[in-house]
């Protein structure tokens, strides 16, 4: 396990793209992963057009939300219907 060490002083980083420096190595300084425009990875590949989006009208769009959402309702969906309960008997 390794401990968290508190910088000294102040931390700086430097842009690296690892296909005009690849002798760099990330674990011995502090790099900001940005590609140089001829060593850009492509943004449109051929797949795509294969995966289906969706629109998230509840805003989560972080890899695996729907999954999370189907726990989030196992484990706590009985108690938000006890609650929407309370809420409408206090309210009526």
């Amino acid at each position: 396990m390794s401990d968290y060490i508190e910088p000294q002083g102040k931390v700086t980083t430097r842009p690296y793209c690892p296909s005009c420096e690849p002798d760099t190595d990330p674990t011995r300084e502090l790099v900001e992963l940005r590609w140089c425009p001829p060593h850009a990875p492509s943004w449109d590949g051929k797949d795509d057009l294969l995966v289906p989006a969706r629109a998230l009208p509840a805003g989560s769009g972080e890899c695996g939300g729907e999954d999370n959402r189907r726990w989030c309702e196992l484990v706590h969906g009985s108690e938000r219907k006890r609650m929407r309960e309370e809420l409408r008997r206090a309210t009526a």
